[in-house]
């Protein structure tokens, strides 16, 4: 999928784009999800609700469905509560194993439960919105509940100097052995992992940008425009879900079998200089995405197989 913003930021009363929300969470049928501590004791739900309380459906799974939503309406449940084991439920809700199985995977792929395999299933944390077609800082892109998300944290793991791959070289406009940094940041929230982060810069663009790495636990964008006058006017990018490698999912705390939204983008100032060449990888249970705009000006390559190392010195 590409997504790409207009050449520049235009007033609010004048967008006029619709908006569109992916929401690419949810583990396989089955599957367990990655562990959700919840930061607080876990109480179960306890006794069921009278059957005569739950709607008559066509479908039995959509009973277990309303079941899981009334006890956690009904008894005030919050992220990283017990919910009843499968048998409870499926004699509370009077149908099968097979049945709550399904409810659950719904629920699951939904974003309103998370089950941990020996431990049980658990009501889910909100899932946060992103808006990664959206100019400026990675704060300034998210909001949880409707409101923005305050509790940003990053941790640079590393600043290196190395040469571009060919794909890298091509789209950031330079030759292919032209010196560029490799950024590698990991981004909290609530000092949970949440992104894993790598940009890609031009050494001739940001000359002695390690002197700066103090300030690089910030925004980036924020220090490149003050520092090299480097604004973020425009973006590409391409959003593909897949499985993280094992650093990756090692440094996000994934569980196995979680998958992870990949966005890979270009930015470019005002004038169409690419300066940034970026990578973010986000769980994809954790994260909504909404986009807008409709401009198609095509300077980043589409992924593919496309290679974006940086060959940097032992």
């Amino acid at each position: 999928m590409s997504a790409a913003g207009p050449p520049a930021r235009q007033p609010a009363a004048e967008m006029k784009a619709p908006l569109m929300v992916l929401d690419l969470g949810g583990s396989p049928p089955g599957a367990p999800g990655p562990d959700d501590p919840g930061g607080r004791p876990r109480r179960a739900a306890g006794q069921g609700l009278p059957a005569g309380r739950l709607p008559r459906t066509a479908l039995l799974y959509e009973r277990v469905v309303a079941l899981v939503e009334q006890l956690i309406a009904d008894r005030g449940l919050v992220p990283g509560d017990l919910l009843p084991s499968y048998a409870e439920l499926a004699d509370q809700a009077g149908v099968s194993l097979i049945t709550v199985r399904r409810a659950l995977d719904q629920l699951e792929r939904a974003g309103r439960v998370r089950r941990h395999q020996g431990l049980g299933t658990f009501v889910a944390k909100p899932r946060i919105v992103t808006e990664p077609t959206r100019t400026g800082s990675l704060l300034a892109t998210l909001a949880k509940d409707g409101e923005p998300a305050t509790h940003l944290h990053t941790r640079v793991l590393g600043l290196d100097q190395g040469e571009p791959s060919a794909d890298l070289a091509q789209a950031l406009r330079i030759e292919t052995g032209s010196p560029v940094w490799r950024l590698r940041r990991l981004r909290l929230l609530d000092g949970q992992p949440a992104v894993l982060e790598t940009s890609v810069i031009p050494v001739a663009l940001a000359p002695e940008l390690d002197a700066l790495v103090s300030r690089l636990t910030g925004s980036r964008y924020d220090l490149l425009a003050a520092e090299y006058d480097l604004v973020d006017a425009y973006e590409e990018q391409y959003l593909e879900v897949l499985g993280p490698t094992g650093e990756e999912a090692r440094l996000l705390e994934l569980r196995a079998r979680t998958q992870v939204v990949r966005i890979r983008g270009l930015s470019a100032d005002s004038a169409g200089l690419p300066f940034d060449c970026f990578e973010q990888l986000y769980p994809a249970h954790q994260f909504a995405f909404a986009f807008a705009g409709s401009a198609t000006r095509q300077l980043l390559p589409a992924p593919g197989n496309r290679d974006w190392g940086v060959r940097c010195p032992a």
